[in-house]
């Protein structure tokens, strides 16, 4: 007979452990978890606004804001979207205007209002004025919540949800939206309390080299981990940002490298080697990117589809080694400037996909397809992929 237990196998830690020792694993697995949300979190405001028109183009972004600023609604102002205001104001230096929060007490955030942040309770007033929309609700009020935002949503807003109990095909129906990124963690074992800052903030915490290391997404190190989808799933975001302002798409492609792979890059220096380089055929399909215009934009992806199934992106990040280990360098040096002594690469030795790719759904990279829009994906049935054409 099965183990009826065996589903609830991720509670089991919990269980075994008791007393003093029991109550700080705990506490320790809390504190990273808050960690590891919000430095991604603010990575991938970074990586978005990167990609902005009269966004900064440097090869490592240095503020969420340009000439266009980024726009950020956080709907939930307990621990953690309150955490998550504190990181994105400290460490990703926006201006006030460009930050909102919205929670059923307003009033409960006095020290954020002294800060200069709009603290109010509509969440659909919030929705229709977000670029990035974050959900760090309870589980059982996301419902009511999402069936209040939803008419209010408007492309290319990015909901991002860390309502961790609720996964994307149920987010995807109850918002009736594509563009959702939902991270998803992993405890396999205890955390040692160094890694996550116990004694400070965690903004505290991600000025230390060390613990923004432990989160990185494509690291070994750390001991909470993200599903490797999670990182295919902003860059897409990002491609659609891109879209959506009418960037053509060879435009997008050189803000991407030159932010991936700067021109004095310390990876390929040491190796004596050239940077990859980003083509539309690392994102679409050979035959889509082949039928691609100059000045066309990239098309609008299905980020739910795209962190659930394979893409062109997650085939190539899943082979190469030496983008895992470009990207993890631009990770780590997008929270600080760190000094060179401290500085080193990240070991990228486990593989990014292989724990959530579904079984069967791969096809070899010799398949031959057909030039139309539901195979930008090339793994995802036509019915799960989505192209919206923007009118000129």
């Amino acid at each position: 007979m099965c183990d009826i237990a065996e589903p609830f196998a991720s509670f089991q830690a919990d269980e075994a452990v008791e007393g003093e020792e029991g109550w700080l694993y705990l506490t320790r697995r809390h504190k990273g978890l808050a960690v590891n949300a919000c430095a991604h979190s603010l990575f991938f405001c970074r990586l978005l606004q990167a990609l902005r028109p009269n966004g900064t183009e440097e090869a490592v972004p240095t503020s969420l804001v340009g000439s266009h600023g980024l726009k950020v609604g956080i709907i939930g102002g307990g621990h953690l979207g309150k955490q998550l205001a504190q990181v994105l104001l400290a460490l990703g230096r926006a201006p006030r205007p460009s930050i909102r929060i919205s929670t059923r007490r307003p009033e409960s955030l006095a020290d954020l209002q002294e800060q200069g942040l709009a603290c109010l309770y509509d969440n659909a007033q919030l929705a229709a004025w977000a670029d990035v929309l974050f959900l760090c609700c309870l589980p059982s009020h996301l419902a009511a919540i999402c069936s209040a935002v939803r008419t209010a949503i408007r492309k290319p807003c990015v909901v991002y949800s860390l309502v961790t109990a609720v996964p994307l095909p149920r987010l995807k129906q109850l918002l009736c939206y594509n563009a959702i990124v939902r991270p998803q963690y992993q405890c396999p074992g205890q955390e040692p309390t160094k890694e996550w800052g116990m004694k400070g903030t965690i903004t505290a915490a991600l000025q230390d080299l060390a613990v923004v290391q432990a989160t990185c997404p494509l690291s070994s190190q750390g001991k909470i981990r993200v599903n490797g989808k999670w990182l295919v799933g902003i860059f897409y975001a990002a491609l659609n940002s891109s879209m959506w302002q009418s960037l053509p798409h060879q435009k997008a492609l050189k803000l991407l490298n030159d932010l991936c792979f700067p021109a004095h890059c310390p990876i390929c220096t040491e190796q004596k080697a050239s940077c990859p380089r980003f083509e539309c055929e690392s994102f679409v399909s050979k035959n889509f990117a082949c039928s691609m215009t100059q000045e066309e934009t990239f098309p609008w992806f299905d980020l739910t589809a795209a962190q659930l199934r394979e893409s062109p992106f997650s085939q190539l990040l899943d082979k190469s080694e030496f983008l895992q280990k470009h990207l993890a360098l631009l990770y780590q040096a997008s929270f600080g400037d760190w000094p060179t002594k401290q500085r080193g690469l990240i070991s990228t030795k486990t593989s990014l996909t292989s724990a959530v790719v579904e079984p069967g759904v791969a096809l070899a990279h010799k398949t031959s397809l057909p030039t139309t829009a539901s195979n930008i994906f090339s793994e995802i049935p036509e019915e799960t992929a989505d192209y919206d054409s923007k009118s000129s």
